[in-house]
């Protein structure tokens, strides 16, 4: 009998994972993001949450870069930090922000507790840096257009270091499915993608608890 691991290791994230990325696509605060709901505040501070993640996994290659899994998948190019300040100062404005996040906390710790294996951290870039490269740019359309920013406060979605999207995730999976994982490390990598979504899902609960107040009034 075949397996759902009998495919290549990109394509097993993929549709392994197909429940736990739309649960996450489908949460709340989402949900009013892409509809252009959310406020500015609110906005600030999925990018002050959004931070913590980004320094987590941007700290880890330099650890691992021996890694054949996080070999094949870093790329400077793909760096989000410093457009994540730019963009906090275009839309903080002096706004005092909630720091204190636990579902943030905790999605860097398991960033951080992927050192392990670098098929696990594998798992959380792709999770993170392909969404931006896909669904993110739809986010960063609907604020460009909600807000009339003319690109202002959208250097988080600019990926202009990498070239066209789709030729560079199809490169990327490529890589991945070039490194012959077998069943086992894909079933380990599939897994860590499940957790990467639900943790991402818990940063959208917790910022959903605030949807009130980030919600946008036109």
């Amino acid at each position: 009998m075949a397996s759902h691991l009998d495919v290549p290791l990109s394509t097993a994230m993929r549709t392994g994972s197909q429940a736990e990325h739309e649960a996450a696509e489908g949460s709340r605060f989402m949900t009013e993001l892409l509809a252009g709901r959310i406020n500015e505040v609110g906005y600030a501070t999925y990018l002050l949450r959004l931070r913590q993640v980004y320094a987590a996994l941007e700290s880890v290659p330099r650890l691992m870069g021996d890694d054949p899994y996080v070999a094949a998948v870093h790329d400077d190019a793909l760096a989000r930090l410093a457009a994540i300040d730019s963009d906090l100062e275009a839309w903080a404005s002096g706004a005092t922000l909630q720091a204190h996040s636990p579902a943030a906390t905790a999605y860097c710790e398991r960033i951080l507790d992927a050192r392990a294996w670098g098929g696990l951290y594998a798992a959380h870039h792709y999770t993170r840096y392909l969404g931006d490269l896909s669904g993110g740019q739809a986010i960063g359309r609907i604020l460009d257009r909600e807000f009339g920013l003319s690109g202002r406060g959208t250097a988080f979605y600019d990926f202009a270091g990498v070239g066209k999207p789709k030729p560079y995730k199809d490169a990327y999976r490529a890589r991945l499915d070039a490194l012959g994982a077998n069943a086992e490390e894909k079933r380990r990598v599939v897994e860590e993608v499940k957790v990467a979504f639900r943790l991402n899902q818990a940063l959208f609960t917790e910022l959903g608890q605030e949807i009130d107040a980030f919600r946008r009034v036109t």
